[in-house]
C-alpha cells in the first residue's frame, strides 16, 4: 500500500483540520482531499465524517487512526534518529507559556539564545491550555494538573499563591491578623481564579475569604500593578512578586496562610526521538525554572 494516503489520514486527524493538515505536510488543500479519498476507496470504508464546521472519525476510522499513527510515527522517527542524531541545536522552537510567568520565561529565553543562538523562538503568551498537537507547538510550561496522557511531563516545581499588599495600603487599611478580617479590606482578583472566594490554607485549617468590594482582571500583571497602587490586596504566585518583594514595593500578609499551590511542568508531545533543539531546551528550561520557584520569597 502507498504510505502516503495514510500518513496524510493521520495528519487530518490529529490536526482535526483539512487546511492545517495541508500547511504542516505542505501541500495543497485539494490533494489532501485527493489523498484521503483515495484511501477511503482503497479500504471500503468511510474514515471521516465531514459537515461544513467540523470533521470527526467515524468508527472505523478511530480505530484506523489508533493503528496507522502508530506505523507512520515510527516511519517519521526512524528517518529523524539518523538525520538529527549528528546535528546541533538548530531551527525553530514553538513555546506556549502562561502570562503570569512571562517575565521569568523571557528572561529565561534570553539566556536560552545566549547559549543556542542557531534556534529561533516562537513564543506564544496564554492562560488557555493550549493543544500541542493542533497549534504546532514543541514544548509548553504549564502550571496546575495534566490531563493530556499524549504529553511527556518534567515537572519543574511548584507555584504558591499568596496574599499580598503594598506598605502604603496596609498603612492606610491596616495589616489582617487572620483571614477572616479580609473581607473587610479591597481585594484584587485574578479572573480565572474565580469570582467567588479565595481558600487559604495554614495546615490542615483552611479558611474562606467571600470576594467582597473587589476588583477583577483577566490579566495577573494588572493584579499586581493594582496591589503595587496600594487599590487593596492581592493574591498573587510568589514568583511573580520576586523583585517587588526585594524592592519592598509588595509585602506578604498573613506569612503561614497560602492559596492554591501549582505544580509547574514542561510538557512536550510524546515521541521516541526528541530534536536536538527540545531536549537542550527542556534541560535548560528545568533548570532555569527551578531556581526561579525555588527562590525564598517570604
Amino acid at each position: 500500500m502507498d504510505l502516503n494516503p495514510v500518513a496524510v489520514f493521520v495528519k487530518i486527524a490529529q490536526t482535526g483540520s483539512f487546511s492545517e493538515a495541508a500547511r504542516q505536510l505542505s501541500m495543497p488543500n485539494s490533494t489532501v482531499s485527493a489523498q484521503l479519498s483515495r484511501l477511503e476507496r482503497q479500504l471500503g470504508v468511510t474514515l471521516l465524517q465531514r459537515t461544513t464546521r467540523k470533521l470527526r472519525l467515524t468508527e472505523a476510522g478511530q480505530a484506523y487512526f489508533e493503528t496507522a499513527s502508530i506505523g507512520v510515527e515510527a516511519i517519521l522517527d526512524a528517518g529523524a534518529q539518523v538525520s538529527a542524531a549528528q546535528q546541533e541545536p538548530r531551527g525553530t522552537l514553538r513555546i506556549s507559556a502562561p502570562i503570569d510567568m512571562d517575565e521569568a520565561v523571557v528572561k529565561l529565553l534570553s539566556d536560552f539564545r545566549m547559549r543556542y543562538p542557531k534556534v529561533a523562538q516562537e513564543v506564544h503568551f496564554s492562560q488557555d491550555v493550549v493543544d500541542l498537537f493542533t497549534s504546532n507547538i514543541d514544548v509548553a510550561i504549564r502550571a496546575g494538573s495534566l490531563k493530556d496522557s499524549r504529553l511527556v511531563a518534567r515537572k519543574v516545581g511548584t507555584g504558591t499563591w499568596v496574599p499580598v499588599a503594598s506598605p502604603e495600603y496596609l498603612r492606610a487599611q491596616g495589616r489582617p491578623a487572620h483571614p477572616e478580617e479580609l473581607s473587610r479590606h479591597s481585594l484584587i482578583q485574578f479572573e480565572q481564579k474565580g469570582k467567588a472566594q479565595w481558600l487559604l490554607r495554614r495546615g490542615t485549617a483552611v479558611a474562606t475569604v467571600p470576594l467582597s468590594k473587589q476588583i477583577i482582571t483577566n490579566h495577573p500583571a494588572a493584579v499586581r500593578s493594582f496591589a503595587i497602587r496600594g487599590e487593596g490586596i492581592a493574591l498573587l504566585p510568589t514568583y511573580l512578586c520576586r523583585s517587588e518583594f526585594r524592592d519592598g514595593t509588595l509585602v506578604r500578609i498573613l506569612p503561614e496562610w497560602t492559596g492554591e499551590t501549582d505544580p509547574v511542568n514542561l510538557v512536550y508531545p510524546a515521541q521516541r526521538f526528541v530534536a536536538a533543539k527540545l531536549r537542550v531546551f527542556v534541560d535548560f528550561a528545568a533548570t532555569a525554572l527551578a531556581d526561579v520557584l525555588a527562590a525564598d520569597v517570604a
